[in-house]
This record gives structure tokens, sequence and C-alpha cells, in this order.
């Protein structure tokens, strides 16, 4: 009986012993951000600050786990951060506010009913009323300046005579589908699938509802935000409606359109891309922004500002070597906000029309929360304070609030339920020397929760794509999953990237990949000379032009035990033939067209390499990518198969190139590129 009774007491001691250390398991786990964690995330987009400065409107993003997809609602809070509160709910998404000039009324855009639509929400009594039965999607929304009036864009159909008839089939027979007859040279977009025929055009629709009205026409596309002069009578938008345009994309115009006729009067005419048109406060100057083009792979977009008529375009940031975005002239009219990219951190800053610039705000984004790419935007009200979407690595967009002169505040902290209990990987910058010229190159190294530095760590290198374009220090799920699997992640801004000045992009002008490859490799080297890292346990990964770049090392070097290739380009010649813009990709990418330049393309082409690799090799692609098409992952992985390199191909049902838009994908995305590791 002593015996039983001890053996009971025993396996009661083991039973408590085992959920004791199951539960500090269980909670050691979930002190670390997971995949399951990607459908707690939010984040802000979209900020909009009542003209008089006191209360902003901005979109909350979320994830839907039963949708699996992103939705947005629209919520409001004071500038001095109480108030906080929903104006919209339920499983719909609404996106797009935009106040009235008076700041009684706010529209925005909505998918509450079947289709896509516009809604006015009055301010004083909450009511909501959706004021337009819309054939397809609007965008570009902007109210007239006495708030009757609001124009938008819109795509239009184009309804052509087939190109062969056949004759009526009998009654109840099932015929195969018709041909599809395609004689555009863009006939497909990346995100959109094959394109319908049509344009997208102006409208106007009056603010308390009714037929909306076709400003524009003609076989030209319209996007952008239509900008209304003060009286109410022109609308000053930028399209390219050169006979040419298909073929000479980026040659676009400001053009000053009649809202009573649609007559149209260009006021610029330069070679060259003139974008974003903004109309001074008192409807006087027009700012804009453009460069003259040159052909490059980067080419910095300056502000200009002329007069409303289109005389006397002058430069106003000559002396800012960055790209000028997000343009919004202030109320006095003698000063324009803009935001820029500087070294991986994107700001809010203003100009004088003497060009003098001076920063407002920085860390400025948060709304690529996969990877830490430059992202968010901002406005200003008339009091000159701004909102704008704030990040760090440690959470996605929140809204944050600033004026000149004004330190900027934070005020709402969505993630906080989610990150407050959560360790996350540090973040710290780190600059090296190229092994190749000796140029500065910025990086950002990601530690693991819990990092000892007396321990050694697998290393997972993460490159960008673009190639122009930049990562740096904001937040960044799939980064922060691979610290929590214990990793050590490098990602940096190697030649070609942007925010660092138009030389140092258009290094790999023609150039691509090239020395960059040398650039990622001394970063490599400089964090292995921290100690910290075991050099046997290297990986390699990235997307995009990641993906070329990650090809492109693991056919110069075998020192990554093991690659994950994502939508690469492999082969120069076929992507520019079958990626979706190629009136684009040879003309800047390229010295001219494929077959009058084939050593070229070839000598740029990773698959020019395939010969040298040894890396086990996962290639990670969706099967709806039109910009890296799917056919450039088979190369590939059809290359690497006959050479019997250990290697396999992942494909993502229903994905474009945003290969994890929607949660599951980005879980999907880090958890094949975990397993892939895990085994070498």
């Amino acid at each position: 009986m002593l015996v039983k009774k001890r053996s009971a007491c025993s396996l009661i001691l083991f039973i408590l012993l085992f959920v004791s250390i199951q539960t500090t398991d269980a909670f050691q786990q979930s002190d670390l951000f997971a995949l399951e964690n990607v459908f707690d995330l939010e984040y802000a987009s979209d900020p909009q600050i009542a003209p008089g400065g006191d209360q902003i409107v901005y979109v909350r993003n979320f994830m839907d786990i039963m949708d699996d997809r992103r939705k947005s609602n629209l919520w409001i809070i004071n500038v001095d951060g109480p108030r906080h509160r929903p104006l919209t709910s339920g499983n719909a998404n609404n996106f797009s506010p935009r106040w009235s000039p008076d700041g009684s009324k706010l529209l925005y855009a909505s998918t509450e009913s079947s289709s896509t639509e516009l809604y006015i929400r009055w301010m004083d009594t909450g009511h909501s009323a959706k004021i337009t039965n819309l054939t397809h999607s609007p965008g570009g929304l902007s109210w007239s300046p006495d708030g009757s009036m609001i124009a938008f864009t819109m795509f239009v159909p184009k309804k052509d005579k087939p190109l062969a008839s056949l004759p009526g089939k009998p009654d109840g027979a099932e015929w195969a589908n018709p041909a599809k007859v395609i004689d555009k040279l863009k006939y497909r977009a990346d995100g959109a699938g094959y394109l319908e025929d049509g344009y997208s055009h102006v409208f106007v629709v009056p603010a308390e509802g009714g037929t909306p009205r076709q400003i524009t026409s003609g076989e030209f596309n319209h996007g952008g935000s239509p900008q209304w002069t003060p009286d109410g009578e022109h609308l000053i938008i930028s399209a390219n409606r050169h006979e040419n345009w298909r073929y000479d994309p980026n040659n676009s115009e400001v053009y000053k359109v009649s809202v009573s006729d649609g007559s149209v009067t260009a006021l610029t005419d330069r070679k060259g891309p003139d974008s974003n048109p903004v109309i001074s406060p008192d409807g006087s100057q027009i700012a804009y922004t453009g460069y003259d083009e040159k052909y490059e792979g980067y080419q910095v977009s300056k502000l200009y500002v002329m007069n409303s008529d289109g005389s006397d375009s002058r430069l106003i940031t000559g002396n800012l070597d960055r790209n000028v975005g997000n343009v919004q002239w202030v109320t006095s009219g003698n000063q324009i906000h803009f935001q820029y990219d500087n070294e991986g951190n994107t700001r809010v800053a203003t100009v004088t029309m003497d060009g003098e610039v001076q920063d407002l705000a920085e860390n400025v984004g948060g709304t690529s929360i996969g990877r830490p790419y430059a992202s968010g935007s901002f406005t200003v009200a008339s009091n000159g304070t701004f909102a704008y979407t704030h990040t760090r690595p440690s959470y996605p967009a929140d809204v944050a609030v600033a004026a000149r002169n004004q330190q900027a505040r934070k005020i709402t902290q969505l993630n906080e339920d989610l990150f407050g209990h959560k360790k996350l990987g540090e973040v710290e910058e780190v600059w090296y020397e190229s092994s190749y010229d000796g140029r500065k190159i910025q990086g950002w190294i990601v530690k693991p929760p819990n990092f000892d530095p007396d321990k050694t760590y697998p290393m997972l290198l993460e490159i960008h794509g673009g190639p122009f374009a930049n990562y740096g220090d904001r937040f960044s799920a799939e980064v922060q999953l691979y610290a929590a699997e214990g990793y050590v992640v490098l990602y940096t801004n190697p030649r070609g990237s942007s925010g660092y000045g138009k030389e140092f992009g258009n290094l790999i002008h023609h150039n691509y990949p090239s020395q960059d490859y040398d650039d990622l490799m001394s970063g490599v080297d400089a964090v292995l000379e921290k100690g910290y890292v075991d050099e046997d346990r290297l990986y390699i990964t990235g997307g995009s032009g990641g993906g070329v770049l990650t090809a492109w090392a693991i056919g110069k070097t075998d020192r990554f035990k093991a690659a994950v290739v994502a939508k690469p380009v492999i082969n120069w010649y076929s992507f520019v033939l079958t990626a979706d813009n190629p009136s684009f990709f040879y003309k800047y990418w390229f010295p001219g067209l494929p077959w009058n330049n084939l050593d070229h393309y070839m000598e740029r082409s990773p698959i020019s390499l395939v010969g040298n690799v040894t890396t086990p090799t996962m290639l990670l692609t969706g099967e709806e990518d039109y910009r890296t098409p799917m056919s450039e992952t088979e190369q590939y992985y059809t290359a690497l198969k006959l050479k019997k390199v250990e290697s396999v191909m992942v494909r993502i049902p229903g994905s474009g190139h945003g290969i994890a838009s929607r949660p599951s994908q980005l879980m999907t995305k880090v958890a094949h590129i975990l397993e892939w590791f895990e085994r070498y």
C-alpha cells in the first residue's frame, strides 16, 4: 500500500513537472514573434489630417484570418491623441478618405456594396450615403474648392469588333471558349492579369450624388489625382497623351482640362516625365515633379514650380540629389512639403521657393510590412501641422503628428497588444567598405531575440529587389520571423539602391548585376568579422531583383549552404519579351533591343553562370507573376535539374509578383525558406 502511494505521488509529481515544463515552453514560444502572429498585425496608412488640423482620419489595416485577406476600416483620432474610434466597421474594405474643403464631410471609397463605390459621411451627424453606382473602381479622389463636386479617375472599356466571326452554335451546344485576340504591346499587368481593352479617364460627379460625367477622352490613360483650379473650372492632371505613348512610357506632361467641355491644354512639353501636379493655394502656381530624359536606369525626380499657364518653369530642389514625392503646398504658398528617401530612411521635408530644404520628420513608412522597403505618406493641414505614417524596426506604421519646429509625436499604438509581450530581434545599423572600390555601403544586422555574443549563429543574407529601391530601419515581418528562428539576418543597400543619389544609383546602369555582388559579399565578410556568425552556416535569399542577385551570387561562389531564389529574372532576353512592361525594360536597363545586343543581355543573365552552381537551391514564385514571369523560374529550375543540383520549385497558386500579399502567402513564403535552410 505504501509502495502504491509512493508510486501515485511520483506519478503526480512527474505530471506536474511535465506540465510545468510544457507551460514554460509554451510561454517561451509565445514570447517570440511566430508565423501565426502574422494574422495579428495591424498598420495605419493614408493618414488624412482635417483642414483645420484638429483631427486625423486614417486607414486601419488588419488581417482577416477567415478570408485570408488584408482588410481596412477608417478610424479617427484627435491630433493630441484622445477620442480614438472607428468611423467604419464590418467586413467591407473602406479606404481613400478625403476631407471636404470645409472639414464638414468625408469622402471615401468602400466595397460595402457589390462593387467599389464612393460614399460621403457627414461629420456632424455621422450619417453616410453612397453617392455613385459605378461600373469600375474609382481612384484619385479630389473635392472641388467649393465642396460641390468630386473628381476621380475610372477605367472605361473599349469594345472592338471581333477579328473573326463564327456561325451561330445550335441551341444547347457546348463549344470551346472563344479565342482571345491581342493586338496591344502591353496586354497584361502584374496584379491585374490580362488587360481588358480600354483606358482610364477623368470623371466628375456632384457631391450630393448623381451620374458621373466623363471629362477626358481619347485612347490615353489618365491617372493620379486630378487637381481643381480655385475657380472650379479646370482640372490639372498628368498624362502621356503623345501619339507614341505605348512605346515611350515615361514621356508624360501636365495638362489643364476644362470641366465644361473637356478641352485639353498642355502646360509642359519637355522630353521626360512631368508628373504629380499640385496647385498653389491661390491658384497662381503649379508644383510638379520630373526630370529631363536621359534613358538612364536611375533618374532622380526633382521638384519644379511653374505659373498656372505653364510659363516660367523653374527647378526648386536642384541642390537635393534625392527623389522628391508626395508634394503638398503649405497655406502661405511660399513653401512646399514633400517626402524623400535618404540612406534607408524616409523623411518629410519642406522647401522654400529659393530651394532651401529643411527636414521636418523622419522614420516615415511601415506600410510595406513584409520586408523593410520605403513606404508611407503624409498630409498637411492649413495650420502647418502634418500627419504621417511612422515606423521603427519594432512596429509597422502608426499615426504620428508633427509641425515645423515641433517634435514629432506618435499618437497610436496599433500593435502594442501584440509586441508588448514579444521579444523581437534587435536591429543594428552597419556601414562597411566594398571590396570592389572601397565605397561605403549601408546595411542592417538583425540579431535573434535573447542574442548571446559569446555564441555563434547561422546567418541569412536577405537581398532587396528593384533594383532601384531601398531597405531601411523599418519594420519587417519576414526578417523578424527569420530572427525568431535563431538567424542573424543581414540586409543591405548595395550600389544601385535609391536614397543615395544619382551617381550611386547609376553605378549599375547597363551593368546589373555586377559589382553589387561585391557589395553584398563584403557585407557578409563584415558581419563574420564580428565573431558571432558561423561561417559554415551561411544562407542567401532575395526576391525579384534580390532573386536576380541570389542566383548571380551562387553562380559565383559556393560559400552559402543553401539558397532561395524568389521570383527571379534568369534570362534577360526572355524577360524583356515576356514581362508586363516591355517598352520600359529594354530602353532603360539595356543598351537596346535584345537581338541587337545579345552578348550584353547574356553576360548579365544569371543563367550564364548556372554551370558553376553547386548550392542547394529553392525557386519560389507566384504562378500569376507577370513582372518576373514563371517561365524565368522554370528555366532556372530545369537547368539546375539537368546539372543534378539539389533543387525544388515552389509555385504559389493565385499569387502575382507580390508573392506575400495575402497573410497565408507571407507565412508560406517564410515557412518554405526556413524549412529549406533547416535541411542544410
